[in-house]
């Protein structure tokens, strides 16, 4: 799954450049949220990737933010393959798990039952971690170590509790088109595990007239304004 940042508009047959592919964003595992702590610019939003990586979008709307919040989420979630095992260490260090870029072979009804698995998993994991810090005080490396894995399992929580609710919403849907299913979350007229209520707006398919736009302000990759492709 990837989305392509252009600074033309989608030309339908036109190869992309050799910059267009390079600034490319794998978005499996991903997740893209309000910046609702960013005062720069209007309708920004983030998109925090496999990796790590922090990228800003600024789309021309809050209509337009709220289309591509939630399409790149719904997308991601339908796509995305469950993680590897832990690996087994005797290291106390902590470390986050490297996740899958090849696309699920689940089906999605599947796919729910395995996001909200780990949404569960998360949350338990999330209370013990918190558990075993109190009275404690760790300094130096421990306690940035301690800082970064609260972090990992906070993020974890949001994106697969967002994942689930989408995915149900649209398996409620009964339909693949991404409109069908922002107008199902519209209808519903909810937030889900902090996911804005979505508007009709247009498709993630390229098309020249109503083809989405939004301007990347993020880390590396840098990238002018563009529009954005998924490749599943």
């Amino acid at each position: 799954m990837i989305l392509y940042l252009q600074k033309e508009e989608y030309q339908p047959g036109k190869a992309l450049s050799e910059a267009e592919l390079k600034n490319a964003i794998s978005i499996h595992h991903a997740l893209a949220t309000r910046a609702n702590d960013y005062s720069k610019r209007p309708h920004v939003f983030y998109l925090r990737t496999a990796d790590w990586r922090v990228f800003l979008f600024q789309a021309p709307s809050l209509e337009q933010m709220q289309s591509w919040i939630t399409r790149i989420n719904v997308v991601a979630a339908m796509f995305s393959a469950p993680p590897f095992p832990a690996a087994v260490s005797s290291q106390k260090k902590f470390s986050r798990p490297l996740l899958p870029s090849a696309a699920t072979r689940l089906s999605q009804e599947e796919q729910v039952r395995t996001h909200e698995a780990k949404l569960k998993a998360m949350k338990s994991e999330l209370r013990e971690h918190r558990a075993a810090l109190l009275g404690k005080k760790a300094r130096g490396k421990e306690a940035e170590e301690q800082r970064q894995k609260e972090a990992y399992l906070e993020f974890e929580k949001s994106r697969y509790g967002t994942y689930a609710a989408l995915l149900r919403v649209k398996l409620k849907a009964g339909s693949e088109e991404l409109d069908t299913v922002e107008a199902a979350l519209a209808q519903a007229g909810s937030r889900e595990d902090g996911v804005p209520s979505p508007h009709s707006s247009p498709s993630l398919q390229p098309n020249i007239s109503s083809q989405p736009r939004a301007q990347c302000h993020g880390s590396e990759p840098q990238a002018g304004a563009g529009s954005g492709r998924r490749k599943p």
